[in-house]
């Protein structure tokens, strides 16, 4: 299998399964041997950065967990606070920021969404800006086109609720309404990796809310690579029938940005009047007893009722301790010859 250190994470899809499935065994084998000592010194003495554009629960959590469980340091750093040139300020390149950091850190992740950006593609292309420059692994903390630790997770989940073949289980993955204008990396993130692994693939949505016209061709293509099936619906019920996996989550249109910034109340505003767009126990009964996932943070009353994502299906608690899990398996594996 091939060695996978120094390799940048920043879309699943340019992974291959095997190298995915060496992620998620790892994964799972360090959640079941959590401080056997084989793991707890891999990455003695090493430091990760950590650029947060954007502020986190889970994500700043569980890298610094990863890393200390590992042995190693992981370094929050604010790009506010540094002396980093952007589009209306001068200060240190890209190309310099990232060759130095190479000098002194073993890996660098990086969080930027919607509301940090002027366009929708701005965070991924600063991520391949790094890449290209850098000497040490680049990890996606979540940007505003993928979020590759969350699909990562939300696979471990779904393998050990429905079992290691996922070939043939079907994901509804359901946009949700609410005060909300969330960025499409988690569900873009969840469509591809899903799609790799053999799911059928159902997402439903009010008409408006179109993903990435690119991203949707790629599902496509996997569901067809593994002889599954791929629909779209704009029926707020229809997509339940018969799936095994509910991921209800809002994201906003495509048209959320106005004049180089996000236009956050008029997406609010937009998806404030699709009060049907909630996945509850009446629909969840359409179901082949799903269950229900989502990324966290939860818009409840909005996205989901309490009694789903509170209920003995979700499984919403599993992916997200399993985001520690899998980010220590990254980590292991990019930044440390295994």
């Amino acid at each position: 299998m091939a060695d996978l250190t120094g390799k940048d994470l920043i879309c699943t899809q340019e992974w291959s399964v095997k190298e995915l499935l060496k992620v998620l065994e790892l994964a799972e084998d360090m959640k079941k041997k959590r401080f056997d000592k084989k793991y707890t010194r891999m990455l003695l003495n090493k430091t990760f950065f950590m650029f947060f554009y954007n502020p986190s629960v889970r994500t700043r959590q569980s890298f610094e967990c990863a890393a200390t469980e590992l042995g190693g340091h992981a370094q929050f750093l604010e790009p506010k606070s540094m002396r980093l040139k952007t589009a209306k300020s001068a200060g240190e390149t890209v190309e310099d920021a990232a060759k130095v950091m190479s000098r002194y850190a073993a890996g660098l992740g990086i969080r930027i969404l919607e509301d940090k950006v002027s366009h929708y593609g701005e965070g991924d292309d600063l991520l391949r800006e790094y890449a290209k420059w850098s000497d040490i692994p680049i990890i996606s903390m979540a940007h505003d086109k993928f979020h590759p630790c969350q699909g990562l997770a939300d696979v471990m989940g779904l393998r050990k609720h429905l079992g290691k073949n996922l070939k043939g289980r079907k994901l509804l993955q359901v946009w949700g309404h609410g005060a909300l204008a969330r960025s499409w990396c988690s569900v873009q993130e969840s469509l591809l990796i899903c799609s790799r692994f053999g799911m059928d693939v159902t997402v439903a949505y009010p008409e408006g809310y179109d993903l990435d016209p690119a991203v949707i061709a790629q599902v496509k293509e996997n569901c067809n690579d593994n002889k599954a099936k791929f629909e779209i619906t704009h029926d707020v019920r229809a997509g339940y029938k018969g799936a095994d996996v509910v991921y209800s989550r809002n994201w906003m249109t495509p048209h959320a940005y106005d004049k180089g910034e996000l236009d956050k109340q008029g997406e609010i505003d937009r998806a404030l009047k699709f009060t049907d767009w909630i996945c509850d126990a009446a629909k969840m009964r359409l179901t082949n007893n799903a269950l229900f996932t989502h990324p966290m943070p939860i818009d409840r009353g909005h996205e989901v009722t309490d009694d789903v994502a509170s209920g003995p299906r979700s499984i919403i608690y599993d992916v997200a301790e399993n985001r520690l899990h899998v980010q220590k398996a990254i980590m292991a594996l990019t930044m440390e010859k295994l």
